[in-house]
């Protein structure tokens, strides 16, 4: 059954319709308001949502301490340009550093922008005939020209040609294929620790590890985009403390702020002064209202103990999923590093995604057969239960119809 815009909705849908450039899939519901793991429509209906926001609720919606952060922030200062010093911006820097490897931020607002400085800094900060930066098949760095050549994704490039030159690809989890691109030219490698887009691919033992010694030996640096592993996703700030592997360069986006758009470039002392002052900006990066909402975040993550939260919940779910994969032959995988959550199928996703939709459960489809779950840390255990209740239901009819 596919679902029927009702008369509330389909106002809005006109609007779009109108005024608003169809680049993107949505689907026929006009959203209102969010609380926690809940989301209404124009018509009141309530979905329990346990992909929100793509990943940027961590939280939940509209989660308090950053609601109120934000509201106290607006009615004081809401925007300043980067030439002057805000005291937000200093402490949210501070408390990232103290949480990672202790290292500086240069604040964006999305993760493709961080994504973008990374590049920058790897080429600058590398002699100048190292320009090559070496990805993986299967990741996804962004939208921008830049961040879509370094993601090695075909169907992300067509009509886009030619690409910003100097990145190669490598298959994930290969590091003799990665050996075996690097040359005199490369400046550095680029990774998502955890694939997210790609399906929630986790590395193979020592692959995280290997990467490090490669680079360390060729004078490259390892840079990580956690854009969505990051900000205690996994049940650890960030994804690269549970490997165990320090890189040179991380960045970040989507949850950080808890639903406000911002985003971070980290990287090490040392690194950091090649990014020198008018090679790259962001006029609203680091702004008031984003550096008081990330520091609301992690306040909210460490007062309640959600990274502990995170992990326990990621067992319900791996629990939940493994068991469903023994009784029904539709699994294939179940791939789950604290709440970041894929469901490998042998059919595809996307009516699955609908028909848990019109049961009032939100979910995603990366990959064409994954179904990708990425719920707030602050999802009650009843909530996990009901969401998997649901979706096992809908993969097993869908057993049933075939």
């Amino acid at each position: 059954m596919v679902q029927v815009p009702t008369a509330r909705s389909q106002e809005t849908i006109a609007l779009f319709e109108k005024y608003v450039i169809p680049n993107y899939g949505r689907f026929p519901v006009s959203l209102t308001r969010g609380e926690g793991s809940f989301v209404w429509d124009s018509d009141d209906n309530r979905y329990l949502d346990l992909f929100p926001g793509w990943g940027c609720n961590l939280l939940g919606h509209c989660p308090p301490r950053v609601v109120e952060a934000v509201r106290e922030q607006v009615g004081r200062l809401i925007h300043v340009p980067n030439t002057w010093y805000t005291d937000a911006q200093g402490q949210w820097a501070r408390l990232l550093s103290e949480r990672s490897f202790g290292g500086q931020a240069f604040f964006c607002n999305s993760g493709t922008e961080a994504v973008e400085a990374a590049i920058k800094l790897a080429r600058l900060h590398t002699p100048k005939q190292r320009y090559k930066i070496i990805t993986f098949e299967g990741g996804f760095h962004g939208r921008t020209l830049g961040s879509t050549s370094a993601t090695a994704q075909p169907k992300y490039h067509e009509g886009l040609g030619p690409l910003v030159a100097g990145f190669v690809y490598a298959p994930y989890g290969n590091l003799d294929a990665v050996a075996a691109l690097i040359d005199d030219e490369t400046a550095a490698i680029l990774i998502e620790p955890i694939q997210g887009e790609g399906g929630i691919r986790i590395p193979p033992d020592g692959f995280l590890q290997g990467l490090r010694k490669l680079a360390d030996e060729h004078g490259l640096l390892l840079m990580f985009d956690e854009v969505q592993s990051g900000c205690g996703r996994t049940g650890d700030w960030f994804a690269y403390q549970r490997f165990g592997v320090v890189p040179d360069v991380m960045t970040l986006a989507k949850a950080l702020c808890g639903g406000i758009a911002g985003a971070a470039m980290l990287t090490t002392k040392e690194i950091a002064p090649s990014l020198r002052p008018g090679m790259h900006a962001a006029t609203f990066g680091g702004n008031p209202i984003a550096a008081s909402a990330g520091i609301a975040m992690l306040e909210t993550i460490e007062q309640e103990n959600l990274l502990d939260a995170a992990r326990k919940l990621g067992d319900l779910f791996r629990e939940r999923f493994l068991a469903l994969q023994q009784e029904c032959e539709l699994v294939r995988e179940v791939r789950v590093c604290g709440l970041m959550i894929g469901i490998e199928l042998v059919v595809e996703g996307a009516p699955l995604v609908q028909a848990c939709m019109e049961r009032r459960l939100l979910v995603n489809c990366t990959q064409g057969t994954v179904i990708r779950l990425l719920p707030a840390l602050t999802l009650t255990e009843e909530q996990a239960h009901e969401g998997c209740d649901i979706l096992a239901d809908v993969i097993q009819q869908q057993t049933v119809s075939e």
